[in-house]
Formats: C-alpha cells, sequence, structure tokens
C-alpha cells in the first residue's frame, strides 16, 4: 500500500496494483525535473526489473553561475600567501604578527570576514577557541583555534554540510615548531578551496547551512576538528555530511606523471562509530558497501562529475590512506557522513619534509610544487557537491524495509521530510554485486511503497525530489516492521 497527503493535509491510499501499473505516469507531474543526463558507460546495461537506469544530476543554471565565479588566481595568491608565513605549526607562535600559526589565522579570519560582510547578515565569522590540555604531540597547554564562517540556510537551518581544510603545517620533526613548514600542498590548497568557496557563496542563498572551517591542529592530532565536530554534537547540529579537502595541490606523483583531471575521495564502508547491535543488523542483511558516507560519496560523483567541473572522482572504498588520517575522522567518529578529498598521486618529498636540498633534489611543501588550475578543479567538485546539497532536501530519515512476513516483493517507509518545496521521493536499487545504483523508480509524495521485486535479491534506497529537481543522497534502509 502506499500513503500520501492531500492538499489539506489528509492521508490517502493507494493500492498495490495502482502503484504497480500507474506510477511512472502518475508521478510524472509530481517529480517535476526528469533525469536527462547522458548515463556512464558502466550504466549502460541495467538489470531488468521496475524503473529506468539511473542518470546523473547534471548542473543547474545557478550552479553553472556560481562554478564559473571560482577564481584560480584568487586561489593561488592564498596559497603562496599561506605559505609565506613560514611555519603553520600548532606550537609556533599565536602572537607574531608576520610568522606563525597565529599571524596565519588572523589573516584567514579577516579574509572571511570581508567575505561575510557581502552576505547580507546571512554568514557569520569566529574564532573557535579552546586550550588543548598536555596529550599526543601536544607537551604544553596550547591554545587550539578553528577559524569557521558559517551560512546559514533560509529553510533548513539546522540541516548542516561541513567543509574543512587544515591550515596548520609541519616539516620532518612533527614537534619542530621553528622550523620553515610553508605547508603550500598540505594544506594551504585545502583552505585556499574552503575560502574561495566561502567567497562565491556568501553572496548566495541556499536552502540548508553550510560551514567553511580552516582548523588547527590535523597534524598533532586531529584536535581542531575533533573540537568543532564535538561543538557542533553539543548543539544538537543535524550534519548530514562533511568534507575534508587535504592535500588537494598537485596532480604530479614521484614518478613525474601526472592525472590533472581526477580527485580522490575516500569514504569508509563500516561505519567508526557503528555500534555492536548495528554491527549485528549489517551482518544479517549485509550493508558493508551502504553506509552513509559511501551513499555521500556516490552524490558526489553524481553531482560533480560533469562537463562543468572537468574532473572524474575515483572513490576509494578506505577511511583514508595508510599511515595517514584526516579531520574527516573527526565526523566520522560522531557517527555523521564524511569524506576525504585528496590529489590522485603523491610526491612524498614534498609533504612532512624540511625545506633542503639534497643531491640536487628539492625537498619541501613549497608552493613551486603546486597545481593551482588542478586545485581550482578541485573546488569545482567541491562547490558543485556543497551546493547540490544544499539546494536539494535533506536525506530521508527513518527508512526501513519491511521484514516481519516472508514475502517476494519489497516494502519501504520513510519519515517525510520537512522542505517546503519537496516533490516527492524515488527509491532506487541495485544488484547486490554492483557498486552504484542501477535503477530508479520515482513514487511520488508517499511514506510507504510496495514494489514487486524481493528484498532478498537486490539492494533499494531511498531518495527526496524537490521541484526543482534537485535530488537528495540516498537512505539506505533498516529492517523494520
Amino acid at each position: 500500500m502506499g500513503t500520501h497527503e492531500t492538499a489539506g493535509g489528509r492521508p490517502t491510499r493507494s493500492t498495490r496494483r495502482t502503484f504497480l501499473t500507474a506510477s511512472a505516469a502518475a508521478t510524472a507531474a509530481t517529480v517535476a525535473a526528469p533525469l536527462t543526463a547522458t548515463p556512464a558507460a558502466a550504466d549502460t546495461v541495467t538489470p531488468p526489473g521496475p524503473g529506468h537506469p539511473v542518470r546523473p544530476q547534471p548542473p543547474d543554471r545557478e550552479l553553472t553561475a556560481l562554478l564559473r565565479e571560482i577564481d584560480r588566481d584568487r586561489i593561488e595568491a592564498t596559497v603562496r600567501r599561506l605559505a609565506a608565513f613560514g611555519t603553520r605549526h600548532t606550537l609556533s607562535s599565536q602572537t607574531d604578527p608576520v610568522r606563525g600559526i597565529g599571524a596565519a589565522r588572523d589573516w584567514i579570519h579577516a579574509q572571511l570576514a570581508g567575505y561575510a560582510a557581502a552576505s547580507g547578515g546571512r554568514m557569520t565569522v569566529e574564532l573557535q577557541s579552546y586550550v588543548q590540555p598536555p596529550a599526543s604531540r601536544i607537551p604544553t597547554p596550547t591554545t587550539i583555534t578553528n577559524v569557521v564562517a558559517t551560512l546559514r540556510g533560509d529553510t533548513a537551518p539546522n540541516r548542516v554540510y561541513v567543509i574543512t581544510g587544515h591550515y596548520d603545517s609541519r616539516c620532518t620533526d612533527v614537534m619542530d615548531a621553528v622550523s620553515d613548514a610553508p605547508g603550500a600542498d598540505d594544506d594551504a590548497s585545502g583552505v585556499a578551496v574552503v575560502m574561495e568557496l566561502a567567497r562565491v557563496m556568501a553572496t548566495r542563498r541556499t536552502e540548508a547551512t553550510i560551514v567553511f572551517a580552516a582548523v588547527a591542529g590535523e597534524e598533532q592530532n586531529l584536535y581542531g576538528s575533533t573540537y568543532l565536530a564535538g561543538q557542533l554534537k553539543a548543539a544538537g547540529v543535524d550534519c548530514h555530511g562533511m568534507f575534508s579537502n587535504d592535500i588537494v595541490g598537485s596532480s604530479t606523483a614521484d614518478d613525474g606523471t601526472r592525472d590533472p583531471r581526477s580527485v580522490r575521495l575516500f569514504a569508509e564502508g563500516v561505519p567508526t562509530a557503528e555500534t555492536p547491535a548495528e554491527a549485528s543488523v549489517r551482518q544479517s542483511v549485509g550493508g558493508e558497501n551502504d553506509s552513509p558516507s559511501r551513499q555521500l560519496a556516490r552524490f558526489v560523483s553524481d553531482v560533480a562529475e560533469n562537463g562543468a567541473t572537468g574532473m572524474r572522482v575515483r572513490v576509494i572504498y578506505r577511511r583514508d590512506r595508510y599511515l595517514r588520517g584526516s579531520d574527516h575522522i573527526s565526523f566520522l567518529r560522531e557517527g555523521w557522513p564524511a569524506g576525504r578529498f585528496t590529489e590522485p598521486n603523491e610526491d612524498f618529498a614534498h609533504q612532512h619534509q624540511d625545506v633542503r636540498v639534497v643531491d640536487g633534489v628539492q625537498y619541501g611543501d613549497l608552493p613551486e610544487f603546486c597545481d593551482f588550475d588542478y586545485i581550482t578543479r578541485v573546488a569545482l567538485v567541491n562547490g558543485a557537491t556543497l551546493w547540490s546539497l544544499a539546494q536539494a532536501p535533506g536525506t530521508p530519515k527513518g527508512v526501513t524495509v519491511v521484514t516481519t512476513n516472508l514475502t517476494n516483493d519489497t516494502t519501504l517507509r520513510w519519515q517525510r521530510g520537512a522542505e517546503p518545496d519537496l516533490a516527492g521521493y524515488e527509491v532506487v536499487w541495485r544488484e547486490t554485486t554492483a557498486p552504484e545504483w542501477q535503477k530508479v523508480l520515482p513514487v511520488g509524495d508517499v511514506t510507504e511503497v510496495t514494489i514487486d521485486l524481493s528484498k532478498d535479491n537486490v539492494f533499494f534506497g531511498v531518495r527526496a525530489v524537490d521541484r526543482a529537481g534537485h535530488r537528495s543522497p540516498v537512505a539506505f534502509p533498516k529492517p523494520g516492521s
């Protein structure tokens, strides 16, 4: 059975036969925008069954205009200015006006405050500080300060998306707060992406809230992002997604090969914050490849792999690289979906290295080894993602697949979102061996649907659609009644 509400709010019912025979035609007007993008090559062969092939979500006119404003020269200037502070080590001077993390902090704050001034009061900027007691890589009590710009959404302000880059840096010795540590790639590049997106979005209205944060203490142990995530949690924020941009400055590997048109996105499978009860459910029904972070990564591919960005998003099914970890982990620990953007290949001579020349080889994380055109394209990927998230409905909540009896069909239920422009919902499904969603079935403005396809044989998901055709990330159902 399908349940929906009339314009007056009174629930109505529709029969399963009606849904199975006429749903596509009946919901065409409800889900306004068609899926018109060209399918990827991997999607040209789809399994038999209800629905039609999943298509990417193309950028609309407003997003295309926004992406055109992302300025390559500003991004380069930001990277070079941050590198010019000499070192931004977390333990470096916080009072020297020209060198150290304090000078970098104040410069970032001034820039973001300037962007906020053009926002009509929608963007606010703060220095979010706390004193970190002695701990790993923190020998004495140390003030950790995040620079946070918040662009408040108009209609769903408590639904929040977060983007970070870390503005601290390091050299070979992680405890050396004196030597030069320009940190151009790691991670002035990520901070430049965050700041440029804050600039271009400050003058625009979004439905949800976006937090643009330059965090500190990452190299010492993710201190700044841990504090930021904790503060958001304590404030009751509903964080629907977070991205760390960390080492997004170069397309050249240590052997000289280049890959200027792809960016890696690390996305975990089994959630970091999974409880024993949740693990038991996952083990019984599957879903190792269907964590909220994986759904967020699939969304990124849908909205950011197109001609407007010129980029391929290479999703990596891991939380992060070997021996490394970035600020998205702080959000994963709070139970929120998150991922890490990073360059496709790395040259470790230009990460975590003292600035020096050995046998004619230049070491150190210097701006001369950055590819500013590449950083700009990474900013386009982030911009397409954040804008699409903030303008779409939120990821559906309370999605369940009914498992109280043995049937050869599938009944899904969910909670209706509160967005004023919500048009309805789509059910997506795929073979259990397929990495991406393969078929989509528009079901209209309902909160329950039964589909003539066995839940035992495929994976299902539900996503929301607004009247402009913006689609949310997919929610993977939990067993229920």
